[in-house]
Order: structure tokens, then C-alpha cells, then sequence
């Protein structure tokens, strides 16, 4: 029988399986944080200063002058793993305590260490959502499938012999990668200007469509784009739907518990991700009036960061359950009988994020990126005919299904 119940896989006879805690010393006690206040009143910096992903500083001297394991032990990265969760630092150097410092007698254990939480989803160890963070006990907890001391040391030199290949080819996924993503956002360029179909004439034109439901509707003045295709018009984002802003837990019962989408569940290519929803008590009176709808489109209205503004959107089309949305996102709903595909509007609001032009719509306050959305609900909808709409909504997601399928193989 395995020494632990509920092992993740099966190992070799002469292995073990083994936590954090038992083959590691933790050092964590040894961590002094410093403030930038602080760092910036310094003068010689030449130390590395460490953090949760790697060095952010230097500061003018040092807590470790040894090569030692650190694990990172909050932020976006515990999850994306974008860059290594666990790295090695050496020579004199700081850590703050955003990293987890672990030695060992044997220090070569540390190598192999770091292989397997490199290799591994940290996702059930993790809790917070806003802000991942691995506590020490469940980095302590984390399972080490632990092979015979000969053959780690093969392990690792094997491992290191196709490290260079394998960041060549790394090298070259992501600038395939790139390459697709710059594909998706010309399709969507092309569709938004009538070049990804062909027009039909016999389409009445959005216009008429729009008179016919508000006789007192007036386009906007379409001259900042150019060559707007016969039969579209131009209309701002809140002539087109109305605006739900998210929901708070509240305090008052009766309380339902429901599944909260929240930026944690958006993904890089706008879908979203229903692996990792928040089940929270609500009251219901709040839940019955942001109950979401097929169709809805989800905004993404504060968080984000530097590297990934606030704007998102994403279309919400599952039917299996009901949900409701957080209060760091808001939801666009269609007009009744306006004519236009929520499919369509997601495509164009894609894009609108994709050239930058809501990251040039925020604020930022204590860290936190905010979508100032009178300006993003002023943004003009070139909006084609509504059967028009639909070709688009199919090309787009046939070129893009082939796209996908391109970055799956790679």
C-alpha cells in the first residue's frame, strides 16, 4: 500500500511517495520583506531582491549566500505558470515574503523538487480566486513522487539534455502562436469593415431596421470611418443595450447560493472558464435581478493589470444552470427587437479590446484597473445588416475554428 491515500498516479516499486515537507527544510522564518519606501532610500543596491516570480529589485545587502529553492507563494502566476513557479536563486540575495524558501541537506533534491512543481498544476493547492496565493501548508502538503537518490541525478541530467531543445521549440510556438493571434484580430478586422463577405444588396439596411423601432433614432456621423459599406450604420454601444452591474453578496436573507462568473474565469481568447466556479450564498433579491441570459454579454469592468487592461467581454450562452456575475464585471443586454447579434457585438468588442482602445479607458486605484464606462459605452457600433451579421458571425468562427485547431497541433 501507498504511504499516501489518493496518489495521483502510479510510480515505480522502488520509489515513494513523499511532501514538501518531508524531503525540505523550509526557511520561510528568514524572509524580511522591505517596503519601496524603503528600497528607494537605499543607495548601494547591488543584492538581487526576490519575489514572488523572480528578482524586482536589487537592495544594498543580503539575507542568503547559498543556492536555495524558492516557490512562489502568491499571484496571477501560481495559475497561468507563464513563467516557473519554483527557481533557483544563488550567490547574495534578499527574498521578500512573497516567495517560500526551501533548502535541504542533499541539495540536488532541490533540482528534482523544482522539476516536479514545474511540471504539475498547483491548482488544488491554491486558494483565493482575486488573488491566488499557496499557503506554506499547502505548499508543505504539495506530493513529490520521490525516486531512489541515483536515479534523480539521471533524471535531471536527462531533463537538462533536452532543456535546450526544448526551449527552441518553445521559441518557436510562441512566435507561431503570435502569429495566430495577429490572423484572429484581421479577421475580425476584415469583418467589421465588410471585407470578410460579400454585401447583399437586398438587405434592408440597418438604418430603416433601427427608424422602424425608434422613429426618432439618429445614426452617428459615420466620417471617422472610412468606407462604411452601403446599407450599415454607426450607432454608440448604450443605443444598443442596457447595462447590469454586478452582484453583491449582501447580508439580508432570504440567501441562494449560486455559481458566480468572475474575472477568474475569463480566459486569454475570450471564452469562458466554468473549471473553477465560486458557489457563494447571495441574497435572492439581488441574484433575481443579475441572473444571467443567454446572450448576455459579460464585461470585464475592473482588475486586470498592465499587461492584460480591464475590458474583456465575453458571451454568455450556457443553459444548463443558472448564473450570476461578480461586481468586478457588468453585463451588456440587448435592446428588444434591436437588430443586432449579440455574436456580433462580442466580435466587435473583441476587437475594440485587441487594438488597445479600452486600455486607453481606465483608471487605476490601489492596483486595481478600472474600465471608466461612460467612455466605453460611448464606443460606435458599426453594425451591418442583420442577416449580414449572421455571415460574418459563421466565417469568423470558421476561420477561427481553423486557427484553433492550427495552435492545438502545436
Amino acid at each position: 500500500m501507498p504511504h499516501y491515500e489518493n496518489v495521483p498516479f502510479d510510480i515505480p516499486e522502488s520509489w515513494e511517495w513523499a511532501t514538501i515537507e518531508d524531503v525540505t527544510v523550509n526557511r520561510d522564518s528568514e524572509r524580511i520583506p522591505l517596503s519601496l519606501a524603503e528600497r528607494k532610500k537605499q543607495q548601494n543596491k547591488v543584492y538581487n531582491y526576490y519575489g514572488a516570480a523572480g528578482v524586482i529589485d536589487k537592495v544594498e545587502n543580503y539575507l542568503f549566500d547559498e543556492r536555495l529553492l524558492l516557490v512562489g507563494e502568491d499571484g496571477a502566476n501560481l495559475l497561468s505558470r507563464s513563467k516557473d513557479n519554483a527557481f533557483f536563486a544563488e550567490g547574495k540575495y534578499w527574498v521578500n515574503n512573497h516567495a517560500h524558501v526551501l533548502d535541504c541537506p542533499n541539495k540536488s533534491v532541490l533540482d528534482y523538487v523544482a522539476f516536479v512543481i514545474n511540471s504539475m498544476s498547483l491548482e488544488n493547492y491554491i486558494t483565493g480566486s482575486a488573488q491566488p496565493k499557496l499557503t506554506q501548508d499547502n505548499l508543505n502538503k504539495i506530493l513529490i513522487p520521490l525516486p531512489p537518490e541515483k536515479e534523480q541525478y539521471r533524471i535531471i541530467e536527462s531533463v537538462n539534455d533536452y532543456f535546450p531543445n526544448i526551449s527552441l521549440l518553445e521559441g518557436e510556438i510562441v512566435e507561431m502562436d503570435s502569429f495566430i493571434q495577429k490572423a484572429k484580430s484581421k479577421i475580425l478586422d476584415l469583418a467589421i469593415h465588410g471585407k470578410l463577405v460579400p454585401q447583399d444588396p437586398n438587405d434592408e439596411p440597418t438604418v430603416e431596421l433601427l427608424k422602424r423601432i425608434n422613429p426618432k433614432f439618429e445614426p452617428c456621423d459615420n466620417a471617422h470611418y472610412e468606407n462604411i459599406p452601403a446599407g450599415w450604420a454607426s450607432i454608440p454601444l448604450e443605443g444598443l443595450c442596457y447595462t447590469i452591474n454586478g452582484l453583491w453578496k449582501g447580508k439580508k436573507p432570504p440567501f441562494v447560493n449560486v455559481g458566480v462568473i468572475r474575472n477568474a474565469n475569463f480566459t486569454k481568447d475570450f471564452k469562458l472558464d466554468f473549471s473553477n466556479i465560486a458557489y457563494l450564498d447571495v441574497e435572492e433579491k439581488q441574484y433575481e435581478k443579475r441572473k444571467l441570459q443567454c446572450g448576455d454579454i459579460i464585461v470585464e469592468k475592473s482588475g486586470g493589470s498592465d499587461n492584460q487592461p480591464v475590458g474583456r467581454t465575453i458571451l454568455f450562452d450556457k443553459t444548463d444552470e443558472d448564473y450570476s456575475f461578480s461586481n468586478f464585471t457588468a453585463v451588456l443586454r440587448i435592446n428588444d427587437g434591436y437588430p443586432v447579434l449579440p455574436e456580433y457585438l462580442n466580435l466587435f468588442l473583441h476587437l475594440v479590446y485587441q487594438k488597445g482602445i479600452t486600455k486607453r479607458m481606465q483608471t487605476q486605484t490601489t492596483g486595481i484597473h478600472n474600465l471608466i464606462f461612460d467612455q466605453f459605452l460611448a464606443i460606435p457600433i458599426m453594425l451591418p445588416p442583420l442577416s449580414e451579421q449572421k455571415r460574418l458571425v459563421d466565417k469568423v468562427e470558421y476561420l477561427s475554428q481553423i486557427l484553433d485547431r492550427i495552435t492545438a497541433e502545436l
